[in-house]
């Protein structure tokens, strides 16, 4: 019988965007097949505790600070450290039979959405630790999280994008508004410059709207991203692979607020996703084709969702999330879906681009350190 892999399932985290990753976790977990995997959960609390757990579903169903305290690791009863000068998880029964490292993983799947965790932090954890991982790397993710970068990123690729400003705090903040004011007008949008799922973002109709959203921005990230009101259409595309990546049927979303808010996301269940999007064929493959363009200026790997707005002067590429929302509802698999790839197979497509990378990059450093230095 074929050893079962195991999946190293990575949520929770410290980031504003914890719950999200809660609900995409709970998916996955209960979308891998226990035939071919054998999932060893680690939750990471808003304050940064590493907990592990050997039953997924009671640290995935509770509240935002409802993680369970005791857990079971192999059988072995373990529970929080009170005492900072031990480590964070401790056995419950000192004398417990030693359990495997959680380390001994044939790959981890991080769902952490948004900072430490989507911003190539944890990534270089991995890399360190010498484990396969599912998603973008170190460069790719950093890029793709960091707002500022990413949109440098497009211009250096001739990608057409909304016009927007930076700022960072500290600085005057009013001659920022006058400039956004002046340069955009009204309405805009504000936005923290690292954070995803629409966390810290406000659309202002005057100054005073404009002043509050720029204050709400920087209560997630020390640079806030200011940016020109498009009208159109949101369209997605989902990006599976590198080598060359592939790109998904396109989907739209239809927000049920004024914009596609956190709440309109994951909470009032008003927004309409649909799924492929009403585009003509023309439409269809120039967005793919774009799709595919953005992932590569942001040195994307193994999977990505790429956002663009649909206006009058075309399409306008709005963002790239190299760990989209997971749930077989999300806009990400929906689309994968569609073009025939669905959920457990996404999952398996992942893990095994994650795998493959891994040993590429050993054998490659192998060849590395087999190789003589040139002379001369």
């Amino acid at each position: 019988m074929t050893r079962r892999r195991r999946v190293l399932l990575l949520f929770g985290g410290r980031s504003a965007e914890h719950d999200v990753s809660r609900v995409t976790a709970a998916a996955v977990a209960a979308a891998l097949d226990p035939d071919r995997y054998e999932v060893v959960p680690v939750a990471i609390t808003t304050e940064g505790r590493w907990l592990l757990a050997s039953e997924a579903r009671a640290a995935l169903e509770g509240g935002r600070d409802a993680l369970p305290t005791e857990f079971r690791v192999e059988g072995a009863p373990v529970t929080e450290s009170p005492d900072p000068a031990e480590p964070a998880l401790v056995p419950l029964d000192r004398s417990a039979v030693d359990a495997p490292a959680p380390t001994d993983v044939d790959v981890v799947l991080p769902l952490l959405h948004g900072p430490y965790g989507e911003d190539g932090t944890v990534q270089g954890l991995f890399e360190l630790a010498d484990l396969p991982y599912v998603g973008a790397g170190v460069l790719g993710s950093a890029l793709a999280m960091d707002k500022r970068a990413m949109k440098a990123a497009f211009a250096a690729a001739g990608l057409a994008h909304a016009r927007w400003l930076a700022f960072r705090d500290g600085h005057d903040d009013h001659a920022f508004a006058d400039r956004v004011a002046a340069e955009f007008g009204y309405p805009c949008f504000v936005k923290p410059a690292n954070m995803g799922s629409s966390v810290g973002v406000s659309k202002a109709h005057d100054r005073g709207e404009l002043d509050a959203a720029i204050a709400t921005a920087l209560a997630f990230d020390e640079w806030v991203l200011a940016e020109e009101a498009i009208v159109g259409r949101e369209i997605e595309v989902g990006i599976l692979g590198d080598d060359p990546p592939e790109a998904s049927v396109p989907g739209e979303v239809v927000p049920g607020d004024e914009f596609y808010t956190y709440a309109d996301k994951y909470e009032d269940d008003a927004v309409q996703l649909l799924t492929p999007a009403p585009l003509s064929d023309e439409q269809t493959a120039e967005v793919r084709g774009l799709a595919v363009r953005a992932f590569e200026a942001c040195c994307g790997e193994a999977m990505a969702r790429v956002d663009f707005f649909l206006a009058d002067r075309g399409f306008l590429v709005n963002e790239v999330n190299t760990i989209p929302g997971f749930t077989p509802a999300s806009q990400y698999p929906r689309m994968w879906a569609a073009s025939g790839v669905d959920y457990a197979a996404l999952l398996d497509r992942l893990i095994d681009l994650a795998i493959a990378r891994h040993d590429r990059r050993a054998n490659r450093a192998g060849r590395q350190r087999g190789a003589t230095p040139p002379t001369g």
